[in-house]
């Protein structure tokens, strides 16, 4: 796997929490619950409950990476200036990064702990979601001054799989901007449903 800078790396993350946090603020927040709650078909998911599963996700990696930092601030960890990410931690993130044209590489079954409700409230998930990105950017800040290369994160297919604290960033990040695109596939399902109509 190809280096990269250490610092550049948690910025352009940052960047996309910062984005993905707008977007679900004035994209979803502004939507009525019929909408959010839309499903464009048979076994699909509406915009809330896209936004519920990466909830799901956010209960478990965020205080994960929450732990890993404080270890790491505890040890005087240092940044390092390059980050390399390893195979499996590459392998996740180009799992769920979507393409430039916004296509998504592969369909995937949720595993059982991370499905959503049938019926979420809207304003209780969207309001924990941006909790979540708010949280997110935090971590990247303190993110900066550790070694994220060293750093070990739990994953939730197994606590015998890690991944460093930089490859747990960056497919967290991938993850939410796959079901972001997901959540705005939704609702404009329903819109162009409205206009057939």
């Amino acid at each position: 796997m190809n280096r990269v800078n250490s610092a550049e790396l948690l910025q352009e993350l940052r960047r996309k929490n910062v984005a993905l946090q707008y977007k679900a603020e004035s994209r979803f927040g502004g939507q009525p619950d019929a909408v959010l709650q839309h499903t464009p078909g048979p076994g699909r998911w509406s915009a809330v409950q896209c936004l519920e599963h990466l909830n799901t996700y956010g209960r478990f990696y965020l205080p994960a990476l929450d732990q890993a930092i404080t270890r790491g601030e505890q040890r005087n960890s240092r940044s390092a200036p390059l980050f390399r990410s390893s195979w499996i931690g590459a392998w996740f993130t180009r799992l769920m990064e979507p393409g430039t044209d916004g296509s998504l590489r592969s369909r995937m079954k949720s595993p059982k702990g991370h499905l959503p409700s049938v019926q979420p409230d809207v304003a209780a998930v969207l309001q924990e979601f941006i909790q979540q990105q708010e949280r997110m950017e935090d971590l990247l800040l303190r993110a900066e001054k550790v070694n994220i290369q060293q750093l070990k994160v739990p994953t939730s297919l197994s606590r015998f799989i890690k991944l460093s604290a930089g490859d747990t960033f960056c497919f967290l990040t991938a993850h939410i901007r796959r079901h972001i695109l997901q959540a705005e596939r939704a609702i404009g399902s329903m819109q162009q449903a409205e206009k057939v109509v």
